[in-house]
């Protein structure tokens, strides 16, 4: 399924990305009936917000999620690192100065009592043409900031391709 891609009558210079498929790695902490959404809005002044809906996962939990470099695939490593604006060059990344929420994209979210949250992250850049990202995962704990665990989020329990 390709994303769909249309442009708000707000504002021809915006684009729009949305992609619903989910892919579960850990059906205890995302159940098969949980759903979940990606939006990716592109600005003008060269900002994109991106917005993820969950429905359905645990009730009253909190989850880490961010935008990955790669696809989802059989496992959660196949979607790669965390995309970086301005790459950190020792992988996998730990250091605040590169794994940040200003350089990466942090959707961490809390569900209600019924598992739906909103997990919503504003950047004041756009995914390069020749380096896209290509899915958001949606992990088993919030990130963490700290020097040397900094983007941590735990387990990879689900993941959405989104072709940014």
């Amino acid at each position: 399924m390709a994303a769909t891609l249309a442009v708000p009558a707000a504002s021809a210079s915006e684009r729009v990305r949305e992609r619903d498929d989910l892919t579960r790695y850990d059906t205890a902490l995302v159940p098969a009936d949980a759903r979940a959404r990606v939006t990716a809005v592109y600005d003008r002044r060269g900002g994109t917000e991106v917005t993820l809906r969950v429905r359905g996962l645990l009730p009253n939990r909190a989850y880490g999620a961010h935008v990955h470099s790669n696809a989802c695939g059989a496992t959660g490593a196949a979607a790669g690192p965390h995309y970086q604006y301005v790459v950190d060059p020792v992988q996998p990344s730990v250091d605040p100065a590169y794994a940040n929420p200003e350089n990466e994209v942090w959707l961490d979210f809390t569900t209600d009592a019924r598992g739906n949250a909103v997990g919503r992250a504003e950047v004041d850049w756009q995914f390069p043409a020749n380096r896209r990202a290509n899915s958001v995962v949606i992990h088993s704990e919030l990130t963490q900031t700290g020097p040397g665990v900094a983007g941590m989020a735990g387990a990879r329990v689900a993941c959405i391709t989104v072709p940014f």
